[in-house]
């Protein structure tokens, strides 16, 4: 097994970039692309479509619809390597509308591996994703006056 390097968490951030590329383009296809075929995916409202394809339908429906013409944007809070092929990555993300209105902020939690399959490098993939919106924080109580 080779060891991790900078170019990992490079190929690692390269997943959002791509998929926030296939949300701005509205193609659930290649938004869905950076996903292990049989990703354990669960959305923001809990649900669990099957694998690569169903985050890729769930993604069509989003696109022709509350997300249309909204973009992605990821940002990479953190990268930790359990071991040298696999990471998990949180990342915050905000969906904005075409006029920059931000529409949704959400969090994910994502394990991702690198496929011994694909050669020396090893394309990484996200093979399970927790996606959820965070609940606002309740105002702290006023200090007390003594």
């Amino acid at each position: 097994m080779r060891p991790v390097t900078a170019t990992d968490d490079e190929r690692i951030q390269g997943l959002w970039d791509a998929m926030a590329r296939g949300w701005a383009e509205g193609d659930a296809h290649s938004f869905a692309a950076v996903f292990a075929e049989d990703c354990d995916f669960t959305t923001v409202r809990g649900e669990k479509p099957p694998g690569r394809a169903g985050i890729a339908a769930g993604h069509d429906q989003l696109f022709r619809t509350v997300y249309r013409s909204t973009r992605l944007d990821a940002r990479v809070q953190s990268i930790r390597y359990p071991r040298p092929d696999l990471a998990t990555v949180n990342v915050e993300s905000t969906v904005v509308a075409s006029d920059g209105t931000s529409l949704a902020r959400t969090h994910a939690l994502a394990v991702v591996e690198r496929d011994a399959t694909a050669g020396a490098d090893g394309a990484w993939r996200i093979t399970a994703f927790h996606n959820m919106i965070p609940a606002a924080r309740p105002a702290a109580p006023p200090a007390s006056e003594n």
